[in-house]
């Protein structure tokens, strides 16, 4: 037994040994660091500067249309040229956005339409960023570690998406909302950094005498591969089934149990929220320690039908323990199986074609988790129980339509 777990320990840190994953890691640490103390510092300056949560709103939704939009994009341009320049580019533009926004607000010359082209303008660069950022990790690692690189890169995640904010929020507390965009420009101009330090693209071939296609085609390439291909397609719906599942069961559905249905109120919310990160840290972690895993066609449709026995749980009004356990599980799930479906997208799809798929997989998160948080937000303002009873459903058939495809149940 000690052999076992020994040997899966030196198999979870093999890619850590490897000068250039760590510097993949610090990039992405400190991109998702300043993710979350760019969301501090929007919301709080934008509140002192208008006094207005209609601004904030308006503030915040213009940075994430620009991404939605430009997702495609920045995914089509990303294998057209390199997820590494893309990446590094990006980041940079960002700090420039950051550090240009917290000078004015030091000076006094910040308004609310220059904060809102500059939230307008990090949406869109990091339209550019995001794609590149999910399709890097097989020029960086084999293969054979694409499971365990992308365990650990997603323990790291978890932990800056809890951190960020946090640390926003002490430096906002302690310094002002101006400092903390400075001290955001620092982080992202410090991914730039790290990413430079990665080994360059291999040169592309010698360009024959077809001109390339251009950016409109190669998304309608992007666009054709994943609908011609099943496999691609079900995961694809799995990770919309999951979106659905997080943006509004477990925003507007535990807030709601937790003032409405438990004792404890925001304390309870708060509890529920750090089961369900932890079990999907934890879920994350032992996903690499195990290796190669189960067929993931079969995961997948596990996956789904594991959450929607959860959400039948929470539907039946049960009290804050099973409730808290229920989430946990779920998050461990959640957790788990992102690193297999991850992996298997990294190292079944084309390079040249990487960024495209993933990019369309992200354009389709934008667009549900809307749809479910308002959605959501509708059940549960009559019945909290009918709201997790149709995510179940959801989810039920999701898990059904997995199992009935063979080729998506032979998926490894």
């Amino acid at each position: 037994m000690v052999n076992v777990l020994t040997d899966a320990g030196t198999r979870l840190w093999a890619p850590a040994r490897q000068s250039s994953f760590r510097m993949l890691w610090l990039a992405q640490a400190f991109s998702l660091l300043g993710d979350g103390v760019s969301y501090i510092a929007f919301a709080w300056v934008t509140l002192n500067l208008t006094g207005s949560s209609v601004s904030l709103a308006y503030v915040l939704a213009l940075q994430a249309i620009p991404r939605a939009l430009l997702t495609l994009v920045g995914g089509s341009l990303s294998d057209r040229w390199s997820t590494r320049r893309m990446m590094t580019l990006s980041s940079w533009a960002r700090s420039a956005v950051m550090i240009a926004v917290g000078s004015a607000a030091l000076t006094g010359s910040l308004t609310l339409p220059l904060l809102c082209v500059a939230a307008a303008v990090f949406g869109a660069v990091d339209a550019f960023f995001q794609p590149a950022r999910a399709s890097i990790l097989p020029t960086v690692v084999s293969a054979e570690q694409l499971t365990q690189a992308n365990s650990l890169l997603g323990v790291g995640s978890r932990v800056a998406a809890v951190a960020g904010p946090a640390v926003g929020g002490l430096i906002v507390a302690g310094a002002g909302g101006e400092v903390a965009f400075l001290i955001d420009g620092l982080c992202f101009a410090l991914c730039g950094l790290f990413v430079t330090r990665l080994p360059a693209p291999a040169p592309a071939s010698a360009p024959g005498k077809q001109a390339e296609p251009g950016l409109l085609d190669r998304i309608r390439e992007g666009l054709h591969y994943v609908w011609q291909d099943p496999r691609i397609r079900t995961v694809l719906v799995v990770d919309m089934a999951v979106t659905f599942c997080y943006s509004g069961p477990f925003t507007v559905g535990l807030a709601t149990m937790a003032r409405n249905d438990l004792t404890g109120g925001s304390v309870t919310l708060g509890v529920l929220n750090g089961a369900l990160a932890g079990g999907a840290m934890l879920g994350t972690l032992v996903g690499g320690l195990v290796g190669k895993g189960p067929r993931v066609g079969l995961l997948i449709a596990a996956l789904a039908g594991w959450l929607a026995v959860g959400m039948v749980v929470l539907s039946l009004g049960t009290g804050i323990v099973v409730a808290v356990g229920t989430v946990l599980s779920m998050g461990f799930a959640i957790g788990f199986q992102g690193v297999y479906g991850l992996s298997w997208i990294q190292g079944n799809i084309p390079g040249d074609v990487l960024s495209r798929v993933i990019s369309v997989d992200m354009v389709f998160g934008y667009a549900i988790a809307p749809l479910s948080l308002v959605l959501c937000g509708a059940v549960a303002s009559h019945s909290t129980g009918a709201m997790f009873a149709m995510v179940a459903a959801v989810l039920a058939l999701t898990a059904l339509g997995t199992l009935a495809s063979p080729s998506v149940r032979e998926m490894r």
